[in-house]
């Protein structure tokens, strides 16, 4: 699947923190239970690649991908564990240049036009706003729809349940990133009715 294709099959993209491998798989299926296929496992953790591959194998409708890559190895790590895209923070030149040799979809992050445009002249048109709310949010992504009408946009940082649809209502911006879908209380009781519920809410915002 192309990139453009992925982000667009959710509203939002989980942005997961996995602590304890045993929850990987019912936390995601209880998030495709409730609409919301597109998911961000990021390695912040050390059973981050191990929770990619268990839900890979157990949850096949789940969009899978690896965020927070930050350097060049990260890719063989995540096409490795069978991540669907790989997701980062920011981008240097080399992280660019290695996104574009692994073959795998990959969603830099920038904050700045000129990082915008160091993107695009890499070949990348599916670019993460990072972090969203502190880079200017909807009025950022308004300003950059004039000179980069080409480019979609996944903003991620501070956006939340309840500001999700003004970003949403944006031609340019083609799904956003949030933690709210997986509050860590709820995952550490395992209440995956909560979580479902939450997905719910956040596949809903599609319609609006």
């Amino acid at each position: 699947m192309q990139l453009s294709e992925i982000l667009r099959a959710s509203p939002v993209m989980p942005v997961i923190v996995i602590n304890n491998l045993a929850h990987a798989v019912p936390l995601v299926r209880a998030l495709v239970e409730g609409g919301i296929r597109l998911i961000e496992i990021t390695l912040r953790t050390p059973q981050a690649l191990e929770a990619v591959r268990a839900v890979r194998r157990e949850v096949p409708d789940a969009l899978t991908g690896v965020g927070t890559i930050t350097r060049v190895e990260d890719f063989d790590a995540a096409f490795e564990a069978g991540a669907l895209f790989g997701v980062s923070p920011g981008a240097t030149p080399e992280l660019l240049a290695a996104a574009a040799r692994s073959g795998l979809p990959f969603l830099p992050g920038v904050m700045t036009p000129s990082d915008v445009m160091n993107a695009r002249q890499a070949g990348f048109s599916a670019l993460k706003l990072f972090p969203a709310r502190q880079a200017g949010g909807v009025e950022m992504l308004k300003a950059l729809a004039g000179p980069f009408p080409d480019l979609i946009f996944c903003p991620t940082g501070g956006i939340s349940a309840a500001t999700a649809a003004e970003f949403l209502a944006l031609d340019n911006v083609a799904c956003v990133g949030g933690s709210w879908l997986a509050p860590q209380a709820l995952v550490e009781k395992g209440d995956w009715t909560g979580i479902r519920d939450i997905a719910r809410q956040a596949a809903a915002l599609q319609l609006c």
